[in-house]
């Protein structure tokens, strides 16, 4: 885990002013914001991306295309595009990144990581080919495109299949809501 410095944030997800490193700020569980970024194609898929092995959290698990910590002095979206940049090689702009909300994820582990991200999420749409992307090895195990009904199917059995992060599944299903409203399906 790279220990870059991070903006803290208050409870109810407001910037107080002090910076923390990432290891102390998932220590002491201090409130902070994450940029989440995902992907889908004009044909209805969304592409997931599968967590390296080597990740802390929820290793080799599927889940938002590119995610990560928003670094002291970025605004949500610069931190949204250099993820993008880092996790895949891929170039967006802001004004492709449509803002859907933010949502709260307060969650504790056993090994001694306490999160307390705000997640701030985006939809855009994926413009090249998924063999255009090269995905960052340190990050991400595998990418891939699912459509709209397996995306459900895996989703309606995340409690055995081991696929997706059982615990978002209220936050997986109002992504997938909104990029179907998106492209008008």
């Amino acid at each position: 885990m790279a220990d870059e410095l991070i903006d803290i944030a208050n409870k109810k997800g407001q910037f107080t002013g002090d910076v923390a490193l990432k290891s102390e700020v998932h220590k002491k569980g201090l409130y902070h914001h994450t940029a989440h970024v995902w992907l889908y194609t004009l044909e209805g898929e969304i592409l997931l991306q599968q967590r390296a092995k080597t990740k802390a959290i929820h290793p080799l698990l599927w889940d938002v295309s590119v995610a990560g910590h928003v670094d002291s002095g970025e605004t949500i979206k610069q931190g949204a595009l250099r993820e993008m940049k880092e996790e895949l090689g891929y170039d967006l702009e802001e004004s492709d990144l449509i803002k859907i909300g933010v949502f709260d994820c307060f969650k504790s582990y056993d090994f001694g990581i306490i999160d307390n991200e705000f997640h701030n999420t985006y939809i855009a749409e994926l413009k090249v080919p998924i063999s255009q992307l090269t995905p960052c090895k340190t990050e991400v195990e595998a990418i891939k495109l699912v459509n709209f009904k397996t995306f459900e199917n895996l989703l309606s059995q995340s409690k055995t299949n081991l696929h997706f992060i059982e615990s978002n599944k209220a936050y997986y299903l109002t992504v997938l809501k909104t990029i179907k409203q998106q492209l008008a399906l």
